[in-house]
């Protein structure tokens, strides 16, 4: 896909989308998370082959529900460190900044697939039509990527 036919078909799905999300999330959390789809569909543009109306629907429906699980996520979380002691959010800080570091180093592939899995909650068969790859090729990647996580970390930080 071209960027020209890209910009044609955002421009056409983007009320759509915008819809889609509304149904989920407040207006402008619905802009902002439709911007990031549109963001997450140039990333993959060459890739790409229109139509790619199935695609940013459900791209768009997942963003919207994995901030849903965040926020529900961040409500009994908030509740809880309201009477953690500063010394322990200091330091559960610095092991998730230490955590997204190594997980940064990856490979970008890699990087790709255990974020959509992790952090966006995506399941296997969406990653893989996502990045172009069979279900088994993902598996795969993500069992990588996870070992070598663990082994970076516990090499770097926990001797």
């Amino acid at each position: 896909m071209t960027q020209e036919e890209f910009m044609d078909e955002a421009r056409r799905l983007r009320p759509k989308l915008i819809e889609t999300a509304r149904r989920y999330l407040a207006d402008e959390d619905a802009e902002d998370t439709v911007q990031d789809a549109l963001l997450r569909l140039w990333q993959m543009l060459g890739g790409l082959h229109a139509p790619i109306d199935g695609l940013a629907v459900v791209l768009t429906r997942n963003l919207c529900v994995s901030q849903l699980r965040r926020q529900h996520a961040c409500l009994p979380l908030a509740e809880e460190q309201a009477g953690a002691t500063a010394a322990a959010d200091t330091a559960a800080d610095e092991r998730i900044d230490r955590l997204m570091a190594v997980v940064e180093a990856l490979p970008p592939m890699q990087q790709t697939i255990l974020r959509l899995r992790h952090i966006e909650g995506m399941e296997m068969a969406e990653i893989a039509a996502l990045t172009g790859s069979s279900e088994v090729a993902v598996r795969k990647a993500l069992s990588r990527a996870r070992q070598s996580v663990r082994q970076t970390y516990l090499k770097k930080y926990e001797q």
